[in-house]
């Protein structure tokens, strides 16, 4: 089934434990992100509100003691796109997210996937798809997964990779 537009979102805020997702891209092209990454080429620089839509739900998943959190899987040098990223990133943490970096630079392929994708309540998984240039192109909830699979994709990132305050890209 497809999730598209407030469907996508209802579906998304009716979790009761626990959202996470795996990210695998050194690049998004994310509609209305435009503007503000360009923004943050010239200026090095990002600025989010504190009422911004996502950090207000974020903030609101933690306060019903709900958990958020994501793994970044990446190798270096750090593209242009996943600096902004992580300049979001720190926002992410501040209003609760578990943001984690697994910095898999010169390092054996640990057998994770090669696709986005956002589990919740380690029972439903949603794959998240991209044209090659970043562009999102749909989101679909899954449904037969292999939950013993993702589950073991979930914990294997989640156990190699380190929080985003303690990531260095240096």
């Amino acid at each position: 089934m497809l999730l598209a537009g407030d469907v996508w979102r209802a579906f998304f805020d009716s979790f009761e434990q626990e959202a996470f997702r795996l990210e695998v891209r050194s690049h998004y092209a994310m509609p209305g992100e435009e503007e503000e990454f360009q923004e943050f080429l010239a200026t090095g620089e990002l600025h989010i509100d504190a009422d911004d839509r996502w950090l207000t739900r974020v903030r609101n998943y933690r306060a019903t003691g709900r958990r958020i959190g994501r793994v970044h899987v990446l190798t270096r040098p750090l593209s242009d796109y996943l600096r902004y990223e992580f300049a979001a990133y720190a926002y992410n943490v501040d209003a609760g997210e578990d943001v984690r970096i697994l910095d898999l630079t010169g390092k054996d392929d640990p057998g994770l996937p090669d696709q986005d994708f956002w589990m919740f309540d380690g029972s439903k998984v949603v794959d998240m798809r991209y044209r090659p240039d970043g562009t999102q192109i749909g989101r679909e909830l899954l449904e037969s997964p292999d939950l013993d699979l993702y589950r073991h994709w979930r914990d294997l990132a989640v156990s190699l990779s380190v929080p985003f305050a303690e990531y260095s890209a240096d």
